[in-house]
């Protein structure tokens, strides 16, 4: 057999797994349209595929509402977990360090010159302070954080705009998580019809990101307005 990873995923209080090829299924999993029959290993549904012991189709049907392999695997593949090997861990580490490094020397200054730091001087300052990348994490939310811990080591300055957003109910639980990820709520207020008002100071190098994202959970039903000061 040819070299296989495992897919998992919790349901129903049991464990589903599928083999599937290491590459193409994290290739997937970072967004790349590539066909199932490229990622799937082999046709089969396990409990435990180490042991080798099957789901049967009662415990597909229960926690999948189906006992079709293709749409079992692909829900597994969206939704749970993917094991990458070391390689493709080390590669993903290295790239992502590379994109924040990139990010803050672009949206964070010296403030005693007003000049961004050399990205070295910045990669640096993060093996000094024992920064931690998580390669499936978004680059530039962990920057803001890293900036954060890099003050202790390295004088920062990061710009801040003010917006004053509205989301409609039907997705302000949700899109709350993402701004407060991403910017500081300085005000807040809920409609009584559920709508969610704020007022969101957000790093300059993150607002096209948080906008973008806004509108997509709420199909463009987001209202921003950049305030001033």
């Amino acid at each position: 057999m040819k070299a296989y990873t495992i897919a998992r995923i919790e349901r129903r209080g049991e464990t589903f797994e599928i083999l599937v090829n290491p590459d193409n299924a994290l290739k997937y999993r970072m967004g790349e349209k590539i066909p199932l029959s490229k990622i799937i290993v082999y046709e089969e549904v396990y409990l435990d595929a180490k042991k080798g012991i099957r789901a049967s189709e009662e415990k597909l049907r229960r926690a999948f509402g189906t006992t079709d392999f293709m749409k079992v695997a692909e829900t597994i593949l969206r939704e749970g977990v993917v094991h990458v090997t070391a390689e493709q861990r080390r590669r993903l580490i290295e790239e992502k360090r590379k994109q924040i490094i990139d990010f803050i020397s672009k949206n964070a200054v010296d403030p005693r010159t007003n000049l961004p730091h050399p990205p070295q001087r910045i990669e640096l300052a993060m093996e000094e302070v024992g920064v931690q990348i998580d390669p499936f994490k978004d680059a530039k939310e962990q920057a803001m954080k890293i900036i954060e811990k890099l003050r202790t080591v390295l004088p920062l300055k990061t710009g801040v705009l003010k917006f004053k957003i509205r989301l409609p109910a039907d997705v302000a639980a949700r899109a709350y998580g993402v701004v407060k990820s991403m910017g500081r709520i300085t005000r807040e207020q809920w409609g009584r019809d559920g709508s969610w008002t704020s007022v969101v100071e957000v790093p300059t190098g993150l607002h096209v990101d948080l906008i973008e994202r806004l509108n997509k959970l709420s199909s463009g039903r987001v209202e921003v307005v950049q305030l001033e000061g």
